[in-house]
């Protein structure tokens, strides 16, 4: 039986918590910033309705920040389609905000590899440790996304997200530092569970980006009927069909990792147990989540299921998921079960 560093267990949770302070003044900064770019966006669109002809240049990279796509229709100013970063203006309490997001992983990212140290294994043996670590995954690929496009019009989605899980773990699913049981205690821990995590967390960010696109649809058409924008901080946000594509291909990428998910657990099953599949209830739930999303990337790439269908189907996909990491652990018994200690 390997040792456990109590102490050191200790360091990680405080770690978390300081990391968990950390994303929520981040997230602050982001509604922050979604708020004040909305009003500056209003107030050029109102000088433009009363006819000034003279508009800070400032305002005007604002307000235009359509770039070359296709013109919106007035008042329905989005981000540019290719979600690249643009030589406007500089947004001061986004740059605020990714900043905190930066020292807040790199917080969070001490928090588990400390947990790891103290337990003497990889820190995804149960609930807590997979949710903080998902958590981390999420924030890590996020912030590796930024580094290419400008998707900080989605960061109080995706930190608001991460400041849940973190939430769901510290509170609801709090375990101290412990050795794993004897059927945990194998190589295909690392293979099978990392491999989860990270095609968890890309499906985060994808159910993200599915639900701004319901918001961005509803937004879009009710501007095209000549209606009033009730929604004016979606226009930081890039249009509906721009939000669906990134979200496809991410979703594409996702269910490859979630593939490899459902094979390496087979495979570890077939070592710990002596059989690949046996129907209990989180292999079951695992190949649902399987199904749904090979339904999503089947049905929108051959059977034209695209736009508000496609985007529901995503958000089912990753609502199976939230109830196959915490229903299914909590309440339903099975070989699975001790993942919820």
């Amino acid at each position: 039986m390997k040792s456990v560093n109590a102490e050191l267990g200790a360091t990680s949770e405080l770690f978390m918590l300081l990391a968990s302070i950390a994303y929520v003044v981040a997230l602050i900064f982001f509604v922050l910033d979604l708020v004040k770019s909305s009003r500056t966006i209003g107030a050029v669109e109102a000088r433009l309705a009363a006819g000034q002809a003279q508009v800070p240049a400032q305002a005007k990279v604002l307000a235009g920040a359509g770039g070359a796509s296709a013109p919106a229709p007035a008042g329905a100013a989005t981000a540019d389609t290719s979600m690249d970063y643009s030589a406007g203006p500089r947004r001061s309490s986004a740059r605020i905000a990714v900043a905190l997001t930066v020292v807040a992983t790199a917080i969070h990212g001490a928090a588990v590899l400390t947990r790891g140290i103290a337990a003497d294994r990889v820190p995804w043996g149960n609930m807590y440790e997979f949710c903080t670590t998902g958590a981390l995954v999420v924030s890590l690929i996020f912030l590796i996304t930024l580094t290419r496009k400008d998707l900080r019009f989605v960061g109080s989605f995706v930190v608001g997200l991460v400041v849940i899980m973190l939430c769901a773990a510290t509170v609801g699913f709090a375990t101290p530092v412990a050795n794993l049981i004897p059927a945990l205690q194998s190589y295909w821990l690392i293979v099978h569970v990392s491999i989860a995590v990270a095609s968890s967390a890309l499906f985060t960010l994808t159910f993200a980006m599915s639900v701004l696109q319901l918001v961005q649809t509803s937004r879009e058409a009710r501007i095209a009927a000549g209606g009033p924008d009730k929604a004016g901080f979606m226009r930081l946000v890039p249009p509906a069909l721009s939000l669906e594509n990134l979200s496809y291909r991410l979703n594409a990428i996702a269910f490859v990792g979630w593939t490899f998910t459902l094979i390496a657990g087979a495979i570890w099953a077939e070592e710990a147990w002596g059989r690949y599949w046996g129907w209990d209830t989180k292999e079951v739930w695992t190949f649902v989540i399987w199904t749904v999303y090979a339904g999503y990337l089947h049905a929108r790439a051959t059977k034209g299921w695209t736009g508000t269908r496609a985007a529901w189907l995503s958000i089912v996909g990753y609502l199976c998921i939230v109830f196959n990491f915490t229903i299914v652990n909590i309440y339903f018994s099975g070989l699975h079960s001790y993942s919820g200690v």
